[in-house]
C-alpha cells in the first residue's frame, strides 16, 4: 500500500482559501460553499457567521503530538469551542475564515488530516478506544484500523464514492463503535480474525449490517474495504442523495442475501484482479510497566498490563474545557507512552498511566461527568449546526441541572443519547434511552420536541434499533427525566435493574409526556 502524498492535498489549499473568502464576502452561497467545503472536513455554521473545522483522529488516537498540537491551536487561535465527537475526531467551532484556513493548513503539516471530513467521503475511520489495552478484547485491532483509516484517504478523490462512507473495528462483542452496523465493520473473533459487516447505519432507513465474511485474516482488511467501494458504485442510489447511503442497497437489491451475493461478486472481482492489497501494519505494544503504586475509583480502569491505568474523562455534551485540553496536554508530554483516545460516546480516555500518573490526570480531568447520566451525548446541536432542528447541548444542560437538584442516586438514570435531527451524530437509536430533534403540534402551532426511543441495545449479539414512542415537547423533557429517576429510586434498584424487570415500566412512564 503506498503511502498517501498530502502534497497533493496541499496544492488544494488555496481554492480552500478562495472559495471560503467568497463565502464570507457574500459572493457564493450557502449551499454552494457547503457542497464544496465538506471536502476539506470544514462547513459553515448556522447564521453563516463563523466555520467549524473536523480533524480527522484515525482510530480515535491522540498521540502525544497530535494532541500538543490541538492543544497549541486552540490556544494560539484562541479557539473557544472543542467538540469530541461520535465519530472519534475534534470538531473546532467559532472558527473565522482565517483562522479555518490557517489551522487546516498547520494540521496538514504536522500529519492531521482534515480532507474527506465531511461531505461525499471516506470518515474517519472508527476503533474500539481501549484497544490495545482493555482485558477482556480479543486482540488489539488498532493497527488493522489505522492502516485501513491511510487507504480510505487514497480513495477521497475517487469518483463516485459513497455519502459518509463509514468504517469501524471492534476488539470485543461490547461493539462501542458499532462495527455490526456500519456501512463496513470488522468485528474481532476470539481467534484472532473478523468477521465482515457491510451496509448498516443509523439515521433515516436505520439498518443492521449484514455478514458478508467469517474468519478473514486481518491481512485482507483492504480487499473489503475496495469491494465496499465497487459496490456501491454498481448498485447504489445516486439519483436520490438522500438514499445515497449503503445501507439503502439492501432494500434495493432486495434483501440481505441479495446484498451479500452482490458484494461478494465485487470481492471476487477485486481478489482476480491480481492487486496486491495484503496489509501487514506494525503492532505497537504497550513497553512501559507499572512503579508499584495502585489506583481506584469510579474513572479508573485497570489495563491488561500489570500496574497500568486508564483515566476516564467524559466532557459534558462532549465539550472540553478548552484550558484542562491544554493543561491535560501539558501533562501527557512528560508521561512516557501516555495518549488519549476518544470514544464513540464522546468519552476521553487517558491511557497508559502509572497510578501516580493517573492521579495527576484525574486532578485535571475532574470538571467531567460524574454519573452515567452525565455521561449523556450530544450532538453539537442546532445552536451551532446549520442543518440541525433543536439544540441537543441546551437540552442537555436543563436536564443536568434539574437531575443535580433532585439528587438521585448516580446509578438512577442511564446515559442518553440525543439528535438534533435524524441525522443521528448523537446516536440516539443505540441507547436505551435516545432523542431527535422533531416538531410537535399544540393547538394547531408547531412547537419544538424531541422524539423519544428507548431500548436500543449496541452489543454484538444483541444489536437492536431503538423504538420510537413520540414526541415530548422540549421544555418538557427535563420534567420527564426527573420523574424516571425519581420512579427507579423509590424502587430500589439501579436503572439497569429496574428496566430489566420491568419491561414496559420506562414507556409508562413517558406515556404522560408524549
Amino acid at each position: 500500500m503506498e503511502a498517501i502524498d498530502r502534497q497533493v492535498w496541499k496544492e488544494e489549499l488555496p481554492e480552500f482559501k478562495e472559495m471560503t473568502a467568497r463565502f464570507y464576502e457574500g459572493t457564493l452561497s450557502k449551499g454552494e460553499y457547503k457542497g464544496f467545503s465538506g471536502k476539506f472536513g470544514s462547513y459553515a455554521q448556522r447564521g453563516g457567521k463563523a466555520s467549524m473545522l473536523r480533524l480527522r483522529m484515525p482510530a480515535g488516537r491522540l498521540t502525544k503530538e497530535r494532541l500538543k498540537f490541538t492543544a497549541d491551536v486552540v490556544d494560539r487561535y484562541q479557539v473557544s469551542c472543542v467538540h469530541f465527537t461520535t465519530c472519534q475526531t475534534i470538531q473546532l467551532h467559532d472558527l473565522g475564515p482565517d483562522t479555518v484556513c490557517g489551522i487546516m493548513e498547520e494540521a496538514l503539516d504536522a500529519g492531521i488530516i482534515t480532507m474527506g471530513g465531511g461531505g461525499d467521503f471516506p470518515r474517519n475511520v472508527m476503533c474500539s478506544p481501549l484497544s490495545g489495552v482493555e482485558p477482556e478484547e480479543y486482540f488489539d485491532v488498532l493497527p488493522w484500523a489505522e492502516a485501513a483509516g491511510e487507504y480510505l484517504l487514497s480513495l477521497i478523490n475517487a469518483k463516485k464514492m459513497p455519502r459518509k462512507l463509514k468504517v469501524a473495528f471492534s476488539n470485543s462483542p461490547a461493539n462501542l463503535v458499532h462495527a455490526t452496523y456500519r456501512d463496513l465493520g470488522f468485528a474481532a473473533t476470539k481467534d484472532g480474525k473478523f468477521d465482515v459487516y457491510s451496509a448498516g447505519g443509523l439515521g433515516n432507513n436505520a439498518r443492521l449490517g449484514v455478514k458478508v465474511a467469517e474468519g478473514i485474516g486481518p491481512e485482507k482488511i483492504l480487499y473489503y474495504i475496495k469491494a465496499m467501494w465497487l459496490t456501491f458504485c454498481a448498485y447504489g442510489n445516486y439519483e436520490n442523495r438522500g438514499k445515497a447511503r449503503t445501507r439503502y442497497m439492501q432494500e434495493a437489491l432486495g434483501g440481505a442475501e441479495n446484498y451479500k451475493n452482490a458484494y461478494l461478486e465485487k470481492l471476487k472481482e477485486v481478489v482476480d484482479s491480481g492487486e496486491n492489497l495484503d496489509v501487514w501494519p506494525r503492532a505497537e505494544a504497550v513497553a512501559k510497566s507499572g512503579d508499584g503504586t495502585e489506583i481506584s475509583g469510579p474513572r479508573i480502569l485497570p489495563q491488561k498490563q500489570k500496574g497500568l491505568y486508564t483515566v476516564v474523562w467524559h466532557p459534558l455534551g462532549g465539550l472540553p474545557s478548552v484550558e484542562n485540553l491544554c493543561a491535560l496536554s501539558d501533562t501527557v508530554q512528560d508521561i512516557e507512552e501516555a495518549e488519549l483516545r476518544l470514544g464513540p460516546d464522546e468519552t476521553a480516555y487517558i491511557v497508559n498511566l502509572t497510578g501516580k500518573e493517573a492521579q495527576k490526570v484525574l486532578e485535571i480531568t475532574g470538571d467531567g461527568a460524574s454519573t452515567p447520566f452525565e455521561m449523556t451525548v450530544s450532538c453539537i446541536g442546532a445552536g451551532i449546526c446549520q442543518i440541525g432542528l433543536r439544540d441537543s447541548q441546551s437540552l442537555l444542560r436543563a436536564c443536568v441541572k434539574a437531575v443535580r437538584e433532585a439528587g438521585f442516586p448516580h446509578n438512577a438514570l442511564p446515559q442518553m443519547h440525543i439528535s438534533g435531527c435524524p441525522s443521528s451524530c448523537g446516536t440516539h437509536q443505540t441507547g436505551v434511552m435516545g432523542f431527535r430533534g422533531a416538531s410537535r403540534a399544540v393547538d394547531g402551532k408547531s412547537q419544538p420536541a424531541f422524539m423519544l426511543y428507548i431500548n436500543g441495545e449496541e452489543r454484538q449479539g444483541q444489536e437492536a434499533m431503538g423504538r420510537e414512542l413520540g414526541a415530548i415537547l422540549a421544555d418538557r423533557i427535563p420534567e420527564f427525566v426527573v420523574k424516571l429517576g425519581k420512579t427507579v429510586a423509590e424502587s430500589g434498584l439501579d436503572f439497569t435493574a429496574w428496566n430489566q424487570k420491568n419491561p414496559k415500566a420506562l414507556e409508562a412512564v413517558a406515556a404522560e409526556y408524549l
